[in-house]
């Protein structure tokens, strides 16, 4: 039920292969090809002329080969707000983008995109996905791809596949039946393949009780009958033996150097577990994809240039931001709002002053200017508007990192914090000062070999009295110590092996000290270096609790007093991360009784939902506007400030359902039971589940609100099928409202009385209308044949069923006022 051909200009250029070489190396050299060189850069290969191949993590920007604060990367909106956007051209442009700033940073492959699907709404990368749809996800996943590759830079399709929750998700085991995989968690993959993406990721998890580094799924369909000539790479950390995936479809075991493959495959095909064959196609896809992203060619000199931040560059950034924000409820039309007749706004909440601007794990980068909301709408409004601000509640749950502006160096030479990184003699490796105390790797290129300890140390200023919680996160030995005294000494032992926890998200300590109000207090953190621990060392304060309660208060006063009221609640790194699954729909906190008060204070509030999942929505019929900008990349605070003034129109339209109920989600649990996750919703999760059941959402799949007021007139019948057996489906429709409007027109199929289980209807085209007000205009929808067929039940094929089915055309998929019949004969 998903589009597979592309049009001509969504798919990737033909790119130069390198020649067949496998037969110029012997068997160690190839297998050495094939394992890592490092943690992302592949082994080279100077027998045959080839540099390694450098690979960054980059769904929303490309981070490099260091998670280094001084090496700032642009950054887009996340996968979901692409996916709002349903739009094809602007998704390419991005990708374009993306691999600007791959070639800027000397890299050839990104990670991306994340082609798996938001199966439950409390996926924890659900932030890093496209939506809940497989034919959504494939278009937009295809855009994507072209962007990046048409640049010259490998995109990465992952994690193959039915890698849609994070809870045990190195060992859980999905249970997919056939159909399900070929309907829908392949569907986006075959379309990735179709539109010529170069490399693919296997997943970390099994599925059917076979590790997908190994799964007979990456032999076929993948290579087999989908004819994908490129690589397929190891997820980080997954290769844990050679003769299973040697003999399989894995192509490339990342990191490196890996003792669990390299000479030990080369020791399988000596003995012959491993077929020498296989591992020459191995190294063939190896080459061709050097040959595709110009591995061949020596690297650049010198370092990167700056980060672009040209008004060009900027503004597509905010037109992408602006074009997945998605205006869920508007009822009274406070949205646009008034600029000249305003005075005074309240801009609250937690996610206002602190840009929130993506999620967490492996796809978070340094953003390179990113723009608050707050900031945003001052910048908007200027000096005649008084913008007053509390962020009234918080919602961390780990220890806030210290930032420049609470701490000067231990000198006091300026602001910032000083890291320090000691041989096990206690003698200097290197040391920086860094604006914020939360400290992932050294700013620069420096021999970690030595390093045994690392310091941050700040004089710390609080601006409150009271109770403070300094805490420490890291493992290992922890110490913390306050003006010389010993707060905190722990040995910390890791509680698991995930990647995200060990170098992103360790474990953390805390400890209470009363502080006195300007009164400077020298802090110091410090913590071992242990192999396979990680390096991260933060040192954080939270202040005292009876601030929180003040915090609060002021919020609604400020309100009150204001011609309007945007309250900005969401979550953050710490609910929406790679590693861990939500464990509620929830607010985090008290931003529930924030959003509830502040409306009572003032009817004129719009409240802004700055996640990227959904969350429930309790207070949404009592505040004058609702609208989701999701993690809108570094523009997101002045996108904002453009469709909240009418500048610009809110162009999204919702990727996935929003609930009302958890109850209600026709799949909710993300746990596996006994190492299995069953999908046995199978065909029906998203908004096929919910039409499944009866039950109405707050908002469906698709929905989305803008300026205009749009009446779909009429529907024509489909034509007679092209070559490709694909159908046009013709949509007449009006602009009825007050200012020129774009619309994102769906067709949605039925089949009554079917013979197959099938969903009660599934999307299967979507196009985009623009007119000004009073306008008439005849948009046309491809209707492709796979959208009509289904995969057989003894798994051989596609198959269409003959008969009557039903095209439904509309604004989303609970509002489809025109239908037409579509026969298709045996």
């Amino acid at each position: 039920m998903t589009q597979l051909s592309m049009p001509p200009h969504l798919t990737s250029p033909a790119a130069p292969s390198a020649p067949p070489a496998h037969h110029l190396l012997d068997l160690e050299h190839k297998a050495r090809l094939v394992s890592g060189g490092d943690t992302f850069r592949t082994s080279g290969e100077p027998a045959v002329g080839m540099h390694p191949i450098v690979c960054s993590d980059g769904p929303v920007g490309v981070r490099g080969e260091r998670w280094d604060e001084a090496d700032t990367a642009l950054l887009l909106p996340c996968a979901t707000a692409l996916a709002a956007s349903w739009d094809e051209e602007l998704v390419a442009r991005m990708g374009g983008l993306l691999a600007a700033e791959a070639r800027r940073k000397g890299v050839h492959v990104v990670l991306a995109p994340t082609l798996n699907l938001h199966r439950s709404p409390l996926g924890g990368r659900n932030f890093e996905c496209f939506s809940e749809d497989p034919l959504l996800t494939a278009r937009i996943g295809a855009a994507y791809i072209a962007g990046v590759q048409g640049g010259g830079v490998a995109a990465t399709a992952k994690h193959y596949v039915a890698n849609d929750s994070e809870t045990e998700r190195l060992t859980v085991d999905a249970r997919v039946d056939g159909r399900t995989l070929r309907e829908v968690y392949l569907a986006p993959f075959e379309a990735a393949v179709r539109a010529g993406v170069w490399a693919v990721m296997s997943a970390y998890n099994r599925v059917n009780g076979t590790s997908m580094v190994e799964h007979p799924l990456l032999a076929e369909p993948l290579k087999g009958e989908w004819g994908f000539d490129g690589l397929v790479v190891s997820d980080w950390g997954a290769v844990h033996e050679a003769d299973g995936p040697g003999a399989g479809g894995c192509d490339l075991a990342m990191p490196g150097p890996n003792p669990a493959w390299g000479p030990a495959l080369a020791a399988a095909v000596r003995a012959g577990r491993v077929p020498a064959a296989v591992l020459d196609d191995k190294v063939e896809r190896l080459l061709r994809l050097a040959g595709r992203v110009g591995a061949f060619d020596p690297p650049a000199a010198g370092g990167p240039a700056p980060v672009p931040v040209d008004p060009a560059t900027r503004g597509a950034l905010r037109a992408a931001a602006v074009a997945g924000t998605v205006l869920l409820h508007n009822p009274d039309r406070l949205l646009p709002l008034d600029a000249p007749a305003l005075r005074r706004v309240a801009v609250l909440g937690p996610n206002a002053a602190t840009a929130r601007v993506q999620g967490g794990g492996s796809a978070s980068v340094f953003p390179a200017a990113p723009v608050s909301p707050l900031d945003g709408l001052r910048a908007a409004l200027g000096p005649a508007v008084a913008v007053t601000h509390a962020p009234g509640v918080r919602t961390g749950l780990r220890p806030t990192p210290l930032t420049a502006a609470d701490c000067v160096l231990p000198d006091g030479s300026g602001p910032g914090v000083l890291v320090r990184y000691l041989a096990a003699d206690g003698s200097l490796v290197h040391a920086e000062s860094r604006s914020t105390g939360r400290v992932l790797e050294p700013s620069a290129e420096v021999d970690l070999a030595p390093v045994r300890t690392i310091e941050v140390a700040t004089r710390f200023t609080p601006p409150t009295p009271g109770r403070w919680r300094l805490g420490v996160v890291g493992l290992g030995a922890l110490r913390l110590e306050a003006d010389g005294e010993e707060l905190l000494a722990e040995y910390v032992e890791p509680l698991s092996d995930d990647p995200t926890y060990l170098h992103v998200t360790p474990s953390f300590r805390q400890v209470e000290l009363e502080l006195a109000a300007g009164r400077p207090v020298a802090l110091l953190a410090r913590r071992t270096v242990e192999s396979a621990h990680g390096r991260v060392l933060v040192l954080a304060a939270d202040p005292p609790e009876a601030e929180l309660e003040r915090e609060f208060a002021h919020a609604v006063e400020l309100a009150a007093a204001a011609d309007v009221a945007v309250v900005v609640v969401g979550t953050t790194d710490e609910h929406e991360s790679e590693g861990f699954d939500r464990s509620s729909l929830r607010l985090p906190g008290r931003q529930d009784e924030l959003v509830a008060a502040v409306a009572a204070a003032n009817p004129r509030t719009v409240v802004v939902v700055n996640t990227g999942s959904p969350v429930l929505l309790p207070w949404r019929e009592r505040v004058g506007a609702v609208l989701t900008c999701w993690f809108p990349g570094q523009e997101g605070g002045d996108a904002l400030a453009e469709v909240l003034l009418g500048r610009a129109e809110p162009g999204g339209r919702l990727p996935t359902t929003w609930p009302d109920a958890a109850e209600d989600c026709p799949v909710y649990a993300t746990a596996p039971t006994d190492g299995r996750l069953d999908y046995a919703e199978g065909l029906h999760l998203g908004h096929r589940g919910w039409l499944r059941a009866g039950r109405a959402p707050a908002y469906w799949f698709g929905h989305g609100l803008g300026w205009g007021e749009w009446r779909y007139l009429a529907l024509g019948a489909p034509s007679a099928p092209a070559a490709d057996g694909s159908r046009t489906v013709r949509v007449t429709l009006r602009n009825e409202g007050p200012r020129r409007s774009r619309e994102t027109v769906q067709l949605y199929l039925s089949r009554p009385g079917s013979a197959v289980d099938r969903p009660v209807r599934w999307l299967a085209a979507f196009t985009a209308a623009e007119a000004d007000p009073g306008e008439q205009v005849d948009v046309e929808l491809a209707l492709p044949a796979r959208a009509l067929e289904h995969w057989s039940a003894d798994g051989t094929g596609w198959e269409t069923e003959p008969g009557a089915f039903v095209l439904r055309v509309g604004p989303h998929c609970g509002e489809l006022p025109l239908t037409a019949a579509l026969t298709v004969g045996p």
